[in-house]
């Protein structure tokens, strides 16, 4: 008896229902990628809600060097012409006839220790107003 209620409640339940489904369609949510537009605005201000970062302050205003001094900028690029002019002086006398002298030269804001190790000619820049010191080892060959 049984097993005969459980049969007829089988096929009661598979002739009285009918099985609809339904495709499933993925919708995003970002407009970047596709999703509503209007979702744009919401989306925008619930990230710079949880948006924690802060941009470390340095001082430094990006547009400080629109208000630079001239005077200022006048020296740092004569400085920045005197160290090239330097550089290509070191290389050049390394490579040919006559040797780099050496010795203690102040160059502006600078002093420039010239100098010969085993390894080759040894340059020690130091910026005076920093302290800021540079050690350079240009090879014998």
């Amino acid at each position: 008896m049984r097993r005969l209620i459980l049969l007829l409640t089988g096929i009661l339940l598979l002739s009285s229902t009918n099985i609809i489904a339904q495709q499933l369609v993925y919708t995003p949510k970002n407009p970047a990628f596709g999703g509503n537009t209007f979702n744009y605005q919401w989306m925008l201000s619930s990230a710079q809600a949880q948006d924690t970062y802060k941009a470390p302050s340095d001082g430094l205003d990006p547009y400080s060097r629109y208000n630079a001094n001239p005077v200022d900028d006048f020296a740092e690029s004569l400085n920045r012409q005197i160290l090239s002019r330097l550089s290509r002086e070191l290389v050049t006398r390394q490579f040919g006839e006559d040797a780099l002298a050496e010795g203690s030269y102040i160059l502006g804001d600078y002093q420039i220790d010239i100098g010969s190790s085993d390894a080759g000619i040894s340059v020690n820049i130091v910026d005076n107003t920093t302290g800021a010191s540079t050690n350079v080892l240009v090879p014998y060959f």
